[in-house]
């Protein structure tokens, strides 16, 4: 049996199918973060969402900020790469820089705050929190997986 799904190659029941988002970083000179509070669920995470089909990863981070928050941003490093074992939802996360624009809430975003890494740690899930924690160190990127709640790999949001 095959499975057909809209603008795809076909697809056996066997073959895995995984979702890649991306998510920025994005981190002013006086050391607070860029967080949104999501509108479907109210919980605050860095901007982000899926890359769409024919998009360069970079223009995509820099697409689901801008829409997300009214910030413009120079995307610098890869910092990590998380995976949702209970989705299927890879996200590459880039540390960024902020270049431009204004805060602004979208149909996304109820709240949009530019945060302390103490306030990162009191307001985010640990799956969001270790993204930022890994973008603020200067090391190569992180693979780590989770449920969507916490970390399944032996690894604690250090």
């Amino acid at each position: 049996m095959l499975l057909y799904m809209s603008n795809s190659r076909p697809q056996s029941p066997s073959t895995p199918l995984h979702s890649v988002s991306v998510a920025g970083v994005v981190v002013r000179e006086d050391g607070r973060i860029l967080a949104i509070q999501r509108a479907d669920n109210g919980n605050w995470e860095p901007p982000g969402g899926v890359l769409e089909r024919a998009e360069a990863i970079e223009d995509g981070v820099r697409r689901e900020i801008y829409e997300e928050t009214g910030i413009k941003v120079h995307v610098e490093r890869l910092t990590g790469v998380y995976k949702n074992m209970t989705l299927g939802v890879v996200a590459l996360v880039f540390r960024c820089r902020p270049e431009g624009g204004h805060e602004q809430v979208s149909d996304e975003s109820t709240a949009v705050a530019w945060l302390t890494p103490a306030e990162v740690t009191a307001s985010m899930g640990e799956v969001y929190a270790v993204r930022i924690a890994d973008a603020l160190r200067n090391e190569a990127p992180h693979i780590r997986a989770h449920d969507g709640r916490k970390l399944t790999n032996g690894r604690s949001a250090d």
